[in-house]
């Protein structure tokens, strides 16, 4: 499994300048390969190559490996949708490679330039140090906020799965972010928080585009949907750690529900919602990054060889996990579930998770345990 390592860059003045320029010059060729391809509507990488490539050299100042990456870089960008001109920022990711770019152990990295090669010093934590010998030759340069960094391919070990004497189900929801089948819910005060904090700020600079300070709440509404995106990816970094660590320990496999249209079949309608209550509950659900959520808990999973399990997700919250009873009215709200046959009442999103769980059980057998297992216990201490 290949992961994205991000390595920050130390430069000097002079060495910021000559890569800002670098970029700008790679870019600008970027630009004009796309609008000659898709003048030809020509997407084949041999036949760009044959007709561009001496001329992007000389052009724009080229090396040759620079050449052949830009070329690369407008092909995979034009094949996605062939009826749209691929447009490149004057600051865009440079592609390096083996050809063009050299680790030096790992305190140092030889980078080509429009003016040679230069030496950088990196600035590593003790997660890179841990995986030199993985880092691959090809890795993408960015500018972010006024500092350089390799973005670096790596080799994550995978780990063979166990096999699993249980599962732990995973609901994904809006009124938590996730809450498992043993009634754990991954949910903490300052997500929320930040996340009214974030929609209060967001519609003060929005107010202030239409003053004369138009320009400066621009620049800070950008740099504020940054923060945003750090403190969301985060968060689920810590959740699915979570997750996976608890599973990893208990000998379970993990189950989720097929996220692809969690988004588009959610609604917001409890009668007793206000029109505020409303839109404060869809912004609470749209604003969170579960894919990320989802893509974290799997690919932590496979490093610690931990099994994950995929379910549908039809009812998961309106099916009683005790007599099996399916009916919308057995979530008289959005956080409480109470079956209209056997009168089974209990957190909604404790609920889904306990039917994700045994979807999951009855979709995939797991091995007679190896142990006595421990009674798992809901929010309302009984077992699930």
């Amino acid at each position: 499994m290949l992961q994205a390592l991000p390595v920050k860059l130390e430069t000097t003045d002079d060495e910021k300048q000559l890569l800002l320029a670098t970029m700008r010059k790679y870019n600008e060729a970027a630009n004009f390969l796309a609008e000659r391809a898709f003048e030809l509507k020509m997407a084949n990488k041999v036949e760009l190559q044959k007709r561009f490539y001496r001329q992007l050299r000389e052009q724009f100042n080229l090396s040759a490996q620079f050449a052949v990456r830009v070329i690369s870089k407008v092909v995979e960008s034009y094949k996605r949708d062939k009826r749209i001109k691929p447009v490149f920022r004057e600051l865009g990711a440079i592609q390096y490679d083996q050809r063009n770019l050299s680790w030096k152990g790992l305190d140092k990295v030889s980078l080509i330039t429009l003016q040679g090669r230069i030496k950088l010093s990196t600035r590593i934590g003790d997660y890179q140090k841990s995986r030199p010998d993985r880092i691959r030759g090809q890795a993408d340069l960015i500018y972010r906020n006024g500092t350089f960094y390799l973005i670096a391919v790596v080799d994550a070990i995978e780990q063979s799965e166990f096999d699993p004497v249980d599962v732990l189900g995973v609901d994904l929801g809006i009124e938590n972010i996730a809450t498992d089948s043993d009634g754990q819910v991954f949910s903490e005060e300052k997500v929320e928080e930040a996340r009214r904090r974030y929609n209060k700020l967001r519609a003060s600079l929005q107010r202030a585009k239409a003053t004369s300070r138009h320009r400066s709440a621009q620049r800070k509404l950008k740099k504020m949907s940054g923060m945003e995106k750090r403190f969301k990816r985060n968060v689920n970094h810590v959740i699915s750690k979570a997750i996976v660590s608890k599973a990893k320990g208990t000998l379970r496999a993990v189950a989720l529900e097929d996220l692809s249209g969690i988004r588009s079949g959610a609604t917001v309608r409890h009668i007793k919602h206000t029109q505020r209550d409303k839109r404060d509950k869809r912004d609470r659900h749209s604003k969170w990054s579960f894919g990320q959520l989802r893509q974290f808990v799997e690919y932590k999973a496979k490093c610690d060889g931990v099994p994950v399990r995929i379910v549908d997700p039809r009812n998961t919250s309106r099916e009683c996990p005790k007599c099996r009873n399916v009916d919308a009215r057995n979530r008289p709200t959005r956080s409480q579930f109470k079956c209209t046959e056997c009168g089974y009442k209990e957190m909604a999103d404790y609920v889904a998770a306990t039917n994700i769980a045994a979807r999951a059980a009855v979709n995939q057998p797991i091995v007679a345990p190896l142990f006595s297992a421990v009674t798992s216990h809901g929010p309302s201490g009984r077992g699930s």
